[in-house]
């Protein structure tokens, strides 16, 4: 399987059919595998990307806490269109992956053709409100030093199934990663100069509120709520999903 090295990180991916590119990045702790029910559906039309983030699946998992940052992961993503030969994609994600998708194009606006936010916040302007989700997030570090992967068995269905090597390159990525510095990727909204679409699942509470704000900030963006939906809406409702997803592309230009 495809491979590419990232000063001796060694970052996984995947690459199905052929059109335009449409890269897509996971949860926190869920792998490239969580989108493999859509790929017959969205590698019709497009050269679909998947990958899995440093720390999981079958990525490297290195010890080094420096390895594990938004900003070497937004490299990571460009690295990879690099590899397959996409000067530009649509760039989209669940959750963390949606977030870094949001940070990919505060890097590299020239390279996202379009944006697909799924499941995701775009951040904090408030301190408090930042240093709250960094608690729960280094927590989350804390678990899985302690009980290892076994944690993951109690969590939502896409990362309970997950295969990882080791609970540590989770845990660092969390510290590294899923925590955040800034609100700079929360005040990049206004300025998105792109096409984008929202996904929420209905009932995908803590999410519902950040994609009201992502699409009344994003200029032009469209939102779709997806009924009977929780945090990972293509999995709960992998139609609907899809229904909501591939119209998005065929309506872009250049």
């Amino acid at each position: 399987m495809p491979r590419i090295d990232r000063d001796g990180v060694g970052i996984y991916y995947e690459a199905y059919g052929e059109g335009p590119p449409l890269l897509l990045t996971h949860g926190y702790s869920s792998t490239s595998a969580m989108w493999h029910g859509q790929v017959d559906a969205l590698a019709r039309d497009h050269k679909l990307i998947l990958w899995d983030m440093r720390g999981h699946g079958q990525s490297d998992y290195p010890d080094d806490p420096h390895a594990y940052s938004e900003a070497l992961t937004v490299g990571d993503m460009a690295a990879i269109l690099d590899a397959v030969g996409a000067e530009r994609a649509i760039i989209g994600g669940l959750s963390l992956g949606g977030y870094m998708s949001l940070a990919f194009y505060r890097a590299y606006p020239q390279r996202a053709r379009a944006l697909l936010i799924i499941d995701t916040g775009p951040g904090f302007k408030k301190d408090d409100a930042r240093e709250a989700w960094n608690a729960r997030a280094l927590a989350t570090a804390d678990k899985l030093d302690h009980e290892g992967l076994d944690m993951l068995k109690s969590a939502t269905r896409e990362r309970a199934t997950a295969r990882h090597r080791n609970a540590q390159g989770l845990a660092l990525a969390a510290r590294g990663m899923l925590t955040q510095r800034d609100a700079r990727v929360i005040e990049l909204l206004p300025d998105i100069k792109v096409p984008c679409l929202i996904v929420v699942g209905a009932d995908d509470a803590p999410f519902l509120a950040a994609s009201d704000y992502m699409a009344a900030k994003i200029p032009d963006a469209q939102k779709v709520v997806i009924p009977a939906a929780g945090h990972a809406v293509n999995i709960d409702q992998p139609k609907a999903f899809i229904d909501a997803v591939t119209p998005f592309p065929k309506n872009l230009s250049g």
